[in-house]
């Protein structure tokens, strides 16, 4: 690879104004756009040493032949030509933001003779008022149900509409009470087109004064002595009440905020926005993002606004709540402002009711990253493809079915544990997963040394163990520490193959031959695993080390990495496998390093079960117990000076006697 790019344009020759500028490739086409408050300066950091670049910024600037630019006067211009460029040629290295699902909406016909309301997942219907997104279909045909028993207006389809309408006949659904058009018969166009209209200003304010005005006329019927009219009038009430009580009040009535949550990783950012209008949350709506450039969180936040509300029906709210604001929030806010017809804000509120909301949509934000990579994963064609990428990037004889991946946790050199993980077919293995814990190691290289060897002392050269054998290897395991997670510790079946062999169904799961082992680690982990491989005597097992660019696998006494091109979906599985690994890993170091300090509490007298557990509560780490001095561990519930004293001396802590 050169060295540098043969199309750069000299430094002199960038102006220092602000701007937006375009990589092309040979055939013309626009591969990225991006802004800039100082187009060489920005401009500079593609053009520095390519060894320097991220490999996805790598890939982009290699794959143009030129750039170019338009200077423009202010940054809000520059964001205007910048989204209007993306737009116009869709560069394949943008944000390409997608719905995480269609959500359904309530629309009102407003453009109609007799508007209706409707569900519906269409946003293009000319002239309807939408109200939503919701998160199901069920909850929209709820709202209608209730807000027609305040707000009889139309329901039935055009064809009953204009049936009714011709006829003198009401339509089905106002025979049955569920339509309150003029095809019911029991009010006019005009009429209908006034309640229709309060329909609409309650749903777009939820204003309680509603309420009050419908409770002004039932006591007005009431005494006139019109009962009946009366009782409409207080079923209305009850209905508006019932209304208000299935929305979540969040904020003070008189808010009115977008809400953005948004949660990341290497390859994928997904995004949430909360609607919150007279402090309730009047839609949910939800995308992902696969992330073709490395991009820092600031110019996520400005590509993502940019595509949330730039061909948005709906204009932001005069607040967007963010997590964190980007450089250019000024000018985002400008020109947002601009889209909405006000003053827009950007803020990332610390503390409060706001900063609450927006913690429950980072939640939901996380909760959908989670849910788009497992409905990926369930796909078999892209698992399929991830094997078969896989294989020829690493230069396999054969996919590789099995793969196991190993990460070291420990703290501050203590408690160390050694996990692995196993993917078959491109799909956890829970049952197969493996904890090693090393009772001491130089370094993380020294431990993957030791938990790669003790992982292949199971194997033999032809894949099965003899019984005696994995009596022995049970028996090593039990001394070093090597443990079976609880969902793996199954019985063996008496039909099962392998118990006619005397060998328990764990050992002989953890005694099948991987075709790949991945390291999380770069060259020296991956050397010390090949290390270990050569002298254990097993053959055709393959070694990899993941980098933590996560793009680049290391591969034993290879000077350059291999490079998984960002759309593979051998990386996503990588991806996945190193997550796996590194839970697993922090969970079991976790869970050993409270058993060590449960271990050292049963032995003080008096000191049970339930009194360790308050302990472990109250402090909230061990860390923070072994700290602790006697007069605060007597403020623990059932724990007396004595008892105090006995469990410093039980963890070791020195001046236990004089209160220290």
């Amino acid at each position: 690879m050169a060295d540098h790019l043969p199309y750069r344009p000299a430094t002199g020759t960038i102006p220092t104004s602000p701007g937006v500028y375009r990589f092309r490739d040979a055939a013309g086409r626009v591969l990225y756009v991006g802004k800039a408050k100082s187009l060489r300066q920005r401009l500079s950091n593609y053009f520095a040493p390519l060894e320097t670049l991220h490999e996805r910024t790598r890939h982009m600037v290699t794959s143009a032949s030129s750039v170019e630019w338009t200077v423009v006067r202010t940054e809000i211009e520059a964001l205007h030509l910048e989204y209007t460029w993306i737009q116009e040629f869709s560069p394949p290295f943008n944000v390409r933001m997608k719905d995480d699902k269609s959500y359904p909406f309530m629309a009102v016909t407003l453009a109609e003779e007799s508007p209706r309301v409707m569900v519906t997942r269409n946003r293009k219907i000319r002239g309807a008022k939408y109200f939503g997104p919701y998160p199901k279909v069920w909850a929209v045909n709820e709202a209608i149900e209730l807000m027609i028993k305040v707000f009889p207006i139309r329901t039935c389809s055009p064809a009953n509409y204009e049936r009714a309408m011709k006829s003198g006949k009401p339509c089905f659904a106002g025979q049955i009470g569920k339509c309150g058009g003029p095809c019911s018969g029991k009010v006019s166009i005009e009429e209908h087109r006034a309640i229709v209209d309060d329909f609409v200003r309650f749903m777009e304010s939820y204003d309680r004064r509603f309420i009050l005005e419908f409770q002004d006329r039932m006591r007005e019927a009431a005494l006139d002595q019109r009962y009946e009219e009366a009782a409409q009038w207080r079923d209305r009430v009850s209905a508006l009440e019932n209304v208000l009580s299935k929305s979540a009040v969040v904020l003070d009535d008189s808010v009115a905020v977008d809400v953005i949550g948004l949660a990341e990783d290497e390859l994928t950012a997904s995004v949430q926005l909360f609607t919150v209008r007279g402090g309730r949350v009047r839609g949910v709506r939800g995308w992902v993002l696969d992330k073709e450039m490395d991009l820092d969180r600031s110019a996520l936040v400005q590509q993502v606004l940019q595509q949330v509300y730039g061909g948005a029906a709906d204009p932001p709210a005069a607040e967007v709540v963010l997590d964190e604001l980007p450089d250019d929030a000024e000018a985002l806010g400008e020109w947002l402002g601009e889209l909405r017809g006000g003053r827009v804000t950007l803020r990332a509120p610390r503390r409060g009711a706001k900063r609450d909301i927006l913690t429950t949509a980072r939640v939901n934000a996380v909760e959908a990253l989670k849910q788009y990579k497992l409905k990926r994963t369930s796909d078999y064609v892209a698992r399929s493809d991830a094997l078969g990428d896989l294989q020829e990037a690493l230069g396999l004889d054969e996919a590789p079915l099995r793969i196991e991946c190993y990460d070291i946790s420990h703290l501050q050199g203590t408690g160390i544990v050694g996990s692995m993980v196993v993917f078959e077919d491109g799909l956890a293995k829970k049952s197969d997963y493996r904890r090693f814990n090393i009772a001491s190691s130089t370094d993380d290289t020294d431990s993957i040394h030791q938990v790669i060897t003790r992982r292949l002392a199971h194997l033999r050269g032809d894949d099965q163990p003899s019984a005696a054998e994995t009596g022995a290897a049970a028996r090593a395991d039990a001394e070093s520490g090597a443990s079976t997670p609880p969902e793996a510790a199954a019985p063996a079946s008496a039909t099962d193959p392998e118990a006619d062999l005397g060998v328990p169904r764990t050992r002989a799961r953890f005694a099948y031959r991987p075709q790949l082992l991945l390291i999380d680690g770069g060259v020296p982990q991956v050397n010390a695993a090949k290390r270990a491989l050569d002298e254990s005597g097993v053959e055709g097992i393959a070694i990899a080390g993941i980098a933590k660019r996560l793009e680049e696998l290391w591969l034993p006494g290879d000077d350059f990495p291999v490079i998984l091109p960002r759309n593979s979906e051998a990386l996503f599985l990588v991806q996945r496998l190193r997550d796996e690994a590194h839970r697993f890993a922090i969970t079991a170091q976790r869970a050993k390093r409270r058993r060590d300090i449960g271990t050292q509490l049963a032995d003080v007298p008096g000191l049970g079960p339930a009194r360790t557990s308050a302990l472990l509560r109250h402090f909230g780490s061990a860390a923070r117990l072994r700290s602790a001095s006697v007069e605060q561990l007597v403020e623990v519930p059932g724990v007396g000076e004595a008892t105090a004293r006995a469990v410093l001396e039980a963890i070791g802590r020195p001046g236990a006697e004089d209160g220290a």
